[in-house]
């Protein structure tokens, strides 16, 4: 078996049971609902639902519910994640950096987010993404990420 995957042609979108034959993440840590639009390689769109069940609301904060940032940048991160596979990485992406993320908005218990990764630049097995996550239309976060391919970077050719 190749540590890589063949490139997906065309996808125009993925349900969440999709998003789990695409991803290793699982509960609770399977942070994007859908996909709404991908191509794959350059970018996609993606869903959040923020739901006050989520665990972090306990601590994050009690009687002020916050969706902590780094959640934030870990679903915009799955969701690079899922641009990258399918243009035919390997079966895991490690998000390798994360640069000029500015934070605009809280975002509370009931917001829809709605994510773009969009593929700026790449090659050795990692890419670079600009990404975003809006609520109603106005930037909650923004900045860019970097996922690694940790089977194209390792001198082995696996993970």
């Amino acid at each position: 078996m190749t540590a890589t995957r063949e490139p997906v042609q065309t996808v125009t979108s993925l349900t969440n049971d999709q998003l789990r034959e695409v991803l290793p993440h699982r509960w609770p840590f399977l942070l994007i609902d859908r996909v709404e639009k991908v191509t794959p390689g350059a970018g996609a769109v993606g869903i959040k639902n923020v739901a006050a069940t989520e665990m972090w609301f306990q601590g994050h904060f009690p009687g002020t519910a916050v969706l902590p940032g780094v959640i934030v940048v870990e679903a915009m991160a799955q969701l690079a994640g899922v641009v990258f596979a399918l243009a035919g990485a390997g079966p895991i992406g490690y998000l390798a950096g994360v640069r000029s993320m500015r934070f605009r908005r809280p975002i509370v218990p009931g917001d829809q987010l709605v994510l773009t990764a969009d593929r700026t630049a790449g090659g050795r097995g990692f890419s670079e993404f600009k990404v975003s996550a809006r609520v109603d239309g106005q930037i909650a976060a923004e900045g860019t990420i970097t996922i690694a391919d940790p089977a194209a970077t390792s001198p082995t050719g696996k993970v």
